[in-house]
């Protein structure tokens, strides 16, 4: 049986609705700010992080700023029980490998976090579903020191985009599938591939649920049991998803075509566009076109319940600050368990 949500206490809702500074200056009566003093109030010594008492998996892309064992200490500064990261920039086609001095540092942070789920986002540059010979084995290259790095910082979870087929729908899927394949061939290990629903512009693949079921059918089966799906609510909204008006049915054809149990990772985001726009535009919790029932649905789904969650949300002036408080909205949808 699933272990019971806890209610949030009023002063940790308090604590992240209106953080306080707790100083000795505090205590003197001088206020100090957040914002003025701080780009990021985790780095403020005197930020009281929230303290959750729930068994949620829930937390948000944070920043590695600075080293990789950054993360976690911004992590456990928005109360996060799951975190995502990038494990190099994003941008850029420079590789690194995770130094034995950086993956002690990386795992000794973590010890001192709530967090139970890592995630790691791959390259945006990466497109194995490309037709262009050189652009997909550098994507490949690419792709195989992203799985190695999350070995050896013993990530959880990798979130990747099918990429764009160019040419034509059915051989791109194969190409993504096929690179796949060598990529986990020569990678082996425990991190799961989750390849993440998108919005559907251009040639870009995994809009449909039929796009990732047929490309996890694609990938050779020895390796399959490593490759799951993320699904991220603003891309399906946007791909035509109604996660707000057929909330049921969209998990039901889910189900039907890939299984609950391929979902591994959720990516909780609004959307700036209307339903069905086929443009990835994220927006702050309940405030975009997906508004808060959709997300009070997902909150209260038991079949999503041990599903790690992440917010990728628009950060603002102060990422923590801003994140604390979309996961406080988040916890606020839960209703009472009955029996809880």
């Amino acid at each position: 049986m699933p272990a019971k949500r806890k209610t949030v206490s009023s002063e940790a809702k308090r604590r992240v609705a209106a953080p306080q500074i707790v100083s000795s200056r505090a205590e003197r009566g001088i206020a100090v700010p957040v914002a003025k003093k701080f780009k990021d109030s985790a780095d403020n010594p005197d930020w009281l992080a929230p303290d959750w008492d729930d068994d949620l998996l829930l937390g948000a892309h944070v920043s590695v700023a600075g080293g990789s064992q950054e993360g976690p200490r911004r992590a456990k500064a928005i109360g996060a029980s799951a975190m995502q990261i990038f494990t190099k920039m994003a941008n850029r086609w420079a590789e690194r490998a995770c130094a034995d001095e950086e993956c002690v540092g990386f795992r000794k942070a973590l010890r001192g976090t709530r967090v139970r789920a890592t995630i790691a986002h791959d390259s945006y540059l990466i497109n194995l579903a490309s037709p262009d010979a050189k652009l997909r084995r550098q994507s490949i290259e690419s792709f195989v020191a992203e799985l190695a790095r999350c070995e050896a910082l013993r990530i959880n979870y990798l979130v990747s985009h099918p990429g764009n087929y160019m040419d034509e729908r059915a051989s791109g899927i194969q190409r993504n599938a096929d690179a796949i394949t060598e990529a986990l061939s020569r990678v082996p290990g425990k991190t799961v591939l989750c390849m993440e629903t998108t919005a559907g512009s251009g040639a870009a693949i995994g809009a449909s649920f039929e796009d990732l079921a047929q490309l996890i059918d694609a990938v050779a089966k020895p390796f399959r049991k490593r490759v799951a799906v993320c699904v991220d609510t603003c891309h399906a909204y946007s791909a035509g998803y109604d996660l707000v008006n057929a909330y049921d049915d969209v998990w039901r054809k889910f189900d039907d075509l890939l299984g609950m149990s391929k979902l591994r990772v959720m990516h909780l985001n609004d959307s700036k566009t209307p339903f069905n726009s086929r443009r990835d535009r994220h927006e702050l919790i309940g405030e975009g076109s997906l508004g808060e029932r959709a997300f009070q649905h997902i909150m209260n789904d038991e079949r999503l319940a041990r599903v790690p969650k992440v917010i990728e949300t628009p950060k603002g002036d102060d990422p923590t600050a801003t994140d604390s408080r979309m996961l406080a909205r988040l916890r606020s949808y839960l209703r009472p368990r009955t029996g809880a």
